[in-house]
């Protein structure tokens, strides 16, 4: 493992003190913990070799590091495999989101997507996450985990921060998980001890100062800004928070309602004007470095919420035979609308259906709700979105339950041949009553229709 690089520890040292620095330094010389947070929708169970992290529901660290590639049930998104410090968001939002349904939620910087899942699970059915991520690759890798999650609330964009302006008010929640410095990280990814400089962390805060001055308008009257980094320097931290609050005036930020903590979990805890703020120190609480504050928009700000104008129409709706033939594929499709963009088919939750077009008319969107698939002589060729949909109705639909193995091969896009229960035409691949994908049987073959971006290549 690479030294740590000198100038960190001697800023750490003046920051935290000699004593608390060496006792951190040690720490970030010791293995990287590994959790993992249950799909609360998908029927997983706790690990065995496992225990559980206390701020985090659903959340575990596990005895050591399994092949996730080897599992199907990772492959069915079943479980996301989480840092355990990260998982901490959930905690400050529970209780903020149970008193608030249908609301908007914008995660921003948000790949690969371990914040957007739990946020997604977090605001349920009737609430909308904004997912965004500004780097295109890192969005698409974005994407394919939010549509392995399977909620079917959540829209991922690419876009600048500063192409939100139009959305004045928008939303009840931000949540910004800056790009930062990443010195939170150099336990569990080593090589970021050798691209750290200690010009980065400056380079780095005036990024997150401009990242928080383009979103500040989109937040509402009295709505919660979350912010998170995963770096102990104070610059990105705490010192921050400080050139935000005299930017946007003190008046216009409020505490928010008090995050419980248990002093058995460790959690650094302290204020800054409004904003509660919590340091994760690996010597400390059992995780990788990691902070997080939240305060409130004033709701004195006063203003509207308002939305940009539209740049473009995309959505078409399907005539009744279609939109018949889409419904038989869901739970309750009275909660659905249905929309065609081109030749292929979505499905969003009723309840921010509207919102999703706005933001599909404005932004550059990748994702959205749940892809249905495309209709062929009035029948539905389902998408892998859909099989990873936790509204999907299975009961419409021929299951073929397959062994480890064979599940396997299924993900590796392999030919698995004819199972004994397998009928003609579409069936739902699944691993202890976990869906994996589609395949299609044809008299005596079967067409794996697993996607092949999505296949696994070596284990």
């Amino acid at each position: 493992m690479p030294q740590l690089p000198e100038k960190f520890i001697a800023t750490l040292s003046a920051e935290l003190g000699a004593k608390e620095c060496e006792a951190l330094c040690a720490a970030l010389n010791t293995p990287a913990t590994t959790a993992i947070r249950l799909h609360p929708d998908k029927g997983a169970a706790q690990p065995a070799s496992s225990r559980p992290i206390a701020w985090s529901e659903g959340g575990y660290y596990l005895d050591e590091r399994p092949s996730f590639t080897t599992d199907p049930a990772f492959h069915a998104g079943a479980y996301y495999v989480q840092e355990p410090s990260s998982q901490f968001v959930g905690h400050i939002l529970k209780p903020i989101v149970a008193r608030q349904p249908k609301l908007r939620l914008l995660d921003l910087c948000a790949a690969p997507g371990g914040k957007s899942t739990l946020y997604s699970s977090l605001v349920g059915s009737d609430g909308l996450v904004v997912a965004n991520e500004i780097n295109r690759q890192r969005a698409a890798i974005l994407a394919d985990n939010v549509r392995k999650w399977g909620v079917g609330n959540v829209t991922v964009t690419c876009n600048d921060p500063s192409h939100f302006g139009g959305f004045e008010q928008w939303f009840d929640i931000v949540a910004v998980d800056a790009p930062c410095s990443g010195e939170g990280m150099f336990r569990k990814t080593p090589e970021a001890r050798d691209e750290w400089n200690d010009g980065s962390a400056a380079m780095c805060a005036d990024r997150q100062l401009k990242i928080l001055q383009d979103i500040w308008p989109t937040l509402r009257a009295g709505g919660t800004l979350l912010y998170s980094t995963c770096t102990f320097n104070r610059s990105e931290d705490e010192g921050l928070l400080e050139r935000f609050t005299e930017w946007v005036g003190e008046d216009e930020i409020i505490e928010a309602e008090e995050v419980e903590i248990n002093d058995e979990w460790g959690i650094v805890c302290g204020r800054v004007g409004a904003w509660q703020t919590f340091r994760f120190m690996p010597h400390r609480a059992e995780g990788e470095g990691f902070f997080a504050a939240v305060a409130c928009k004033s709701p004195s700000t006063g203003g509207k919420s308002r939305n940009p104008k539209s740049r473009k129409s995309i959505f078409t709706a399907p005539d009744r035979r279609t939109a018949a033939e889409l419904e038989r594929w869901v739970k309750d499709p009275q909660r659905f609308k249905w929309f065609a963009v081109n030749d292929t088919y979505y499905g969003y939750y009723a309840e921010h259906a509207d919102d999703v077009k706005i933001l599909s008319e404005v932004m550059t969107v990748i994702h959205s709700g749940v892809c249905m698939g495309q209709i062929f002589k009035g029948k539905l060729k389902p998408d892998h979105s859909l099989a990873m949909f936790i509204e999907l109705n299975i009961n419409n639909i021929n299951i073929a339950e397959v062994d480890h193995s064979t599940a396997l091969e299924f993900l590796r896009r392999g030919d698995i041949g004819i199972t004994a229960d397998m009928a003609e035409g579409i069936n739902l691949v699944c691993f202890e009553g976990l869906p994996l994908g589609w395949i299609k049987r044809v008299g005596n073959r079967s067409n794996n229709l697993y996607p092949n971006s999505l296949r696994i290549l070596n284990f």
